[in-house]
């Protein structure tokens, strides 16, 4: 359960967000494929509908053009969102923002036609599976903790940066925007709750300073970068991120 939450986790830090929305490094294709799969197993929308809602939700941040607008209180940003229709705010200005180089994929396009089905497979008969066949874990065990529970899990984790982390936490870097730094966010999203600093600098392939603290996702593309997977890791230089810190940071950090 805990190999399969890692794996759903990549998925989506690694590659639906740092990756495909923001492009903050590039991946070969034997890795773009794994995050392709491991983004089926966390099953929270295919790669290109993930990524165009987070591309739109950094763009208006914090507006109703936001799918997941944290000005509309915690349970909206969190779960709520999904409840309803999107803001007509969302649809409209998320049709004037260019998605074709996610299309430009043959990985990205190839989950989306067959998304349902890799859905099935990734999440839920693999996790359930492997332990009943490898090392006789019951059915009804492996189903429901390797697959369900890690799976409510990871989408409960994911939704707190949505939410926890555009409210509780400091601003060391902007304080004139809403996204915080959130260390329990950063404990459960493997690197993603250092949040103010992910909205100040989104080009950042380390969604944080390099070298601070606890960031997983980082150390996982380092890693690839080590084989060979990985090239054109992008950050904001150290200069970059000082000047900011003095002329926009709440003098936390």
């Amino acid at each position: 359960a805990y190999f399969c939450f890692l794996m759903t986790a990549l998925g989506v830090t690694a590659g639906a967000h740092r990756l495909w929305s923001h492009r903050s490094y590039k991946a070969k294709l034997p890795l773009r494929i794994f995050l392709a799969a491991a983004n089926s197993m966390a099953f929270q929308n295919d790669i290109y509908e993930w990524s165009r809602d987070h591309r739109v939700h950094h763009k208006y941040s914090e507006t109703d053009a936001d799918p997941h607008n944290a000005r509309r209180g915690f349970f909206f940003s969190h779960i709520g969102w999904l409840f309803v229709r999107k803001h007509r705010d969302v649809i409209e200005k998320g049709r004037k923002l260019d998605f074709t180089d996610l299309l430009d994929d043959p990985v990205v396009r190839f989950q989306r036609k067959y998304y349902k089905s890799s859905v099935v497979l990734m999440c839920f008969v693999i996790p359930t599976i492997v332990p009943w066949y490898l090392w006789g874990e019951s059915l009804w065990n492996a189903y429901f903790l390797a697959s369900i529970l890690r799976y409510t899990i990871s989408l409960n984790v994911t939704w707190l940066v949505n939410s926890a982390a555009h409210m509780y936490g400091n601003r060391p870097y902007d304080k004139n925007i809403n996204p915080r730094q959130n260390t329990l966010v950063t404990l459960g999203a493997i690197g993603e709750g250092f949040h103010n600093y992910h909205h100040t600098f989104p080009f950042d392939y380390s969604a944080s300073e390099l070298g601070l603290k606890f960031n997983p996702t980082t150390w996982f593309i380092d890693f690839m970068f080590w084989l060979g997977l990985v090239t054109d890791r992008k950050q904001a230089p150290k200069e970059m991120i000082q000047a900011r810190k003095e002329r926009t940071g709440d003098g936390s950090a």
